[in-house]
């Protein structure tokens, strides 16, 4: 077992899924539309990374978008996630292959994390915890960018893993 301390060698995209998650939980989101909300902020976190990056162009699937209806929209970190209701009903953020399931989001967040995910999870709550809902969801992107793994900021940091510093989470509020 590592030490409580120890950092966790994990790429960002899930740390920012899992924080995402936190706050929108901290927002009074339930765990599944805090899962599927996460991960929209995530990967639009990526797609922007890798356009600037000079990895990929916008997408076919963002041109088509632009010209679609309107979504409601949930703000989280900074962003307006698009969003609709599954067939029971639940708020989901939307894609457009309809609504984004928070299963695999979890499982790719356990994945990376593996045994520390309660750890980080926990550490994660603590700061959320410390802001009232609302300015933490003003000032959440930078507390993630605060503690965020350091990885190259050029192609060579794209999908690298980097250390997540536990006592940086803690002392994010500070």
């Amino acid at each position: 077992m590592a030490a409580p301390d120890a950092p966790i060698r994990v790429n960002r995209a899930p740390v920012l899924t899992l924080w995402a998650a936190v706050v929108a939980e901290r927002l009074g989101h339930s765990a599944d539309t805090a899962m599927s909300l996460a991960s929209h902020v995530a990967g639009t976190a990526a797609q922007a990374k890798a356009r600037r990056l000079g990895i990929t162009e916008a997408s076919r699937q963002e041109d088509q978008a632009k010209g679609l209806v309107q979504h409601e929209s949930v703000p989280l970190l900074g962003r307006q996630v698009p969003v609709t209701r599954d067939e029971h009903g639940q708020i989901l953020a939307a894609s457009g292959e309809g609504p984004t399931p928070a299963a695999p989001a979890r499982a790719y967040v356990a994945k990376a994390f593996g045994k520390r995910l309660d750890e980080a999870r926990a550490a994660m709550e603590a700061l959320a915890g410390s802001f009232d809902p609302k300015e933490l969801n003003r000032v959440g992107f930078r507390l993630y960018e605060h503690f965020r793994p350091e990885v190259p900021a050029d192609a060579r940091g794209w999908g690298a893993k980097g250390e997540l510093h536990l006592p940086r989470i803690r002392e994010a509020a500070g």
